[in-house]
């Protein structure tokens, strides 16, 4: 189930670049980020309300609001904001392929801040699409 789940998110997340790169013609980053996160909030607040999923936004200590809230200041605001400027201003292929170097990112910084253990192969690997992203991207 966790490789259909995936597969979802793959192609929901490879596809998604397309609808943004189109609306970009029209309007500038900063609308289509705030239209986008609007839409989100209430499919996802209408969709807390159908299935009565329970949340325990008071159970959470401060330091999760935090790191919470930095997530989404990276992720959501800032890194999304640069994402649509990025897509406004290239190719839409190259600044998903660009995009893909995300998880590079989170594996050295998870070593570094959380000690997450890195394996030869995993620096193999990471030093691998890191080349084929490189090729990819050159003209």
């Amino acid at each position: 189930m966790v490789f259909l789940y995936a597969f979802l998110a793959v192609l929901c997340l490879g596809s998604a670049p397309l609808f943004g790169k189109s609306a970009l013609h029209n309007i500038n980053p900063v609308t289509t980020l705030v239209i986008r996160t609007f839409i989100a909030t209430g499919l996802i607040s209408i969709w807390l309300l159908l299935t009565k999923t329970p949340v325990g936004f008071t159970a959470l200590s401060l330091s999760s609001w935090l790191m919470v809230g930095m997530e989404a200041v990276l992720a959501a605001v800032l890194g999304e904001l640069a994402y649509f400027y990025a897509l406004q201003k290239g190719d839409v292929y190259e600044i998903a392929v660009l995009m893909s170097c995300a998880p590079l990112v989170t594996m050295v910084l998870g070593n570094v801040f959380l000690s997450q253990p890195l394996s030869l192969r995993q620096l193999i690997g990471a030093l691998i699409v890191t080349i084929g992203l490189i090729i990819l991207c050159s003209d």
